[in-house]
């Protein structure tokens, strides 16, 4: 028996990258899953983002472990798109227990508009991770069951990293803001039994990452690039190692954990 046996979880930006990876580790442990993604491009973002072809790729994977899920499209800076995906979810899968804010955007570099950038990066990767927990954590709280809720910073959300432009310097704002929601969170929802840890990753080899404009952003300033290199002699970890760390996170093994922000990142922070 896996360690997340009869649970459900809802996961953002469950297309691809860490999201999918999420969802098939956690099936992997037993859980059931409810899916959403964009599945649509963001104009100030310069890398392809996930397409619903991808989402249907998640469902294959989870449903190839005999694990249910419901996959839907949604949009995390829309609270009642948010709402309706958790409704639709929580009526077939029964309940939910876990829940992941892994949604995110990283529109570094050149833009047009720098304001434009730093709007939708904080649109997605701080209000959409708010309205992710304001969407299901009253179905956690009626539930009478506690639950375990991760939400994804970065190491750019512990250390002033990301460059100078509107995007970059959203983005590490964001994931700092996320930090915050998380302490609140975590003492709003500690009585009912609700625990809600930061998971802090550095580069991770996903399409967020590992794509062309990245690695043009960095090559273009050598001293971002200096800035992010690990402590361990690695460039980038692996989604699977973010996902085993929230298996632990949402898992008995983790029962007394919250209110932490946990870094897996290859030793980035303690440089």
């Amino acid at each position: 028996m896996g360690k997340l046996e009869g649970k459900v979880a809802f996961i953002t930006g469950a297309a691809r990258g860490q999201g999918r990876s999420h969802a098939v580790r956690l099936a992997q442990e037993g859980a059931d899953i409810i899916a959403v993604d964009l599945c649509s491009q963001i104009d100030t973002v310069p890398y392809p983002m996930a397409t619903a072809e991808d989402l249907q790729q998640t469902v294959k994977e989870v449903e190839a472990l005999d694990r249910r899920i419901v996959a839907s499209e949604a949009d995390v800076r829309s609270l009642p798109a948010l709402q309706q995906a958790v409704r639709d979810g929580v009526a077939q899968l029964g309940r939910l227990d876990i829940v992941l804010a892994n949604a995110g955007i990283a529109p570094m570099g050149a833009e047009e508009d720098p304001s434009v950038s730093w709007q939708d990066v904080i649109d997605v990767n701080l209000t959409g991770v708010w309205n992710t927990v304001r969407a299901t954590e009253t179905v956690l709280v009626e539930q009478g069951q506690g639950g375990a809720i991760v939400l994804t910073s970065s190491t750019a959300g512990l250390k002033g990293i990301g460059g100078d432009s509107g995007g970059g310097q959203g983005y590490t704002a964001a994931k700092h803001g996320v930090v915050g929601l998380m302490r609140s969170f975590a003492n709003t929802l500690a009585p009912h039994r609700i625990r809600v840890n930061t998971i802090h990753p550095t580069g991770v080899n996903t399409p967020m990452v590992v794509n062309e404009f990245m690695q043009t952003w960095l090559a273009e300033d050598p001293t971002i690039a200096g800035a992010m290199t690990n402590l361990l002699p690695v460039e980038m970890i692996e989604a699977v190692d973010i996902s085993n760390a929230i298996v632990f996170l949402v898992s008995d093994d983790g029962r007394y954990v919250t209110g932490v922000t946990l870094p897996v990142d290859a030793g980035f922070t303690a440089k």
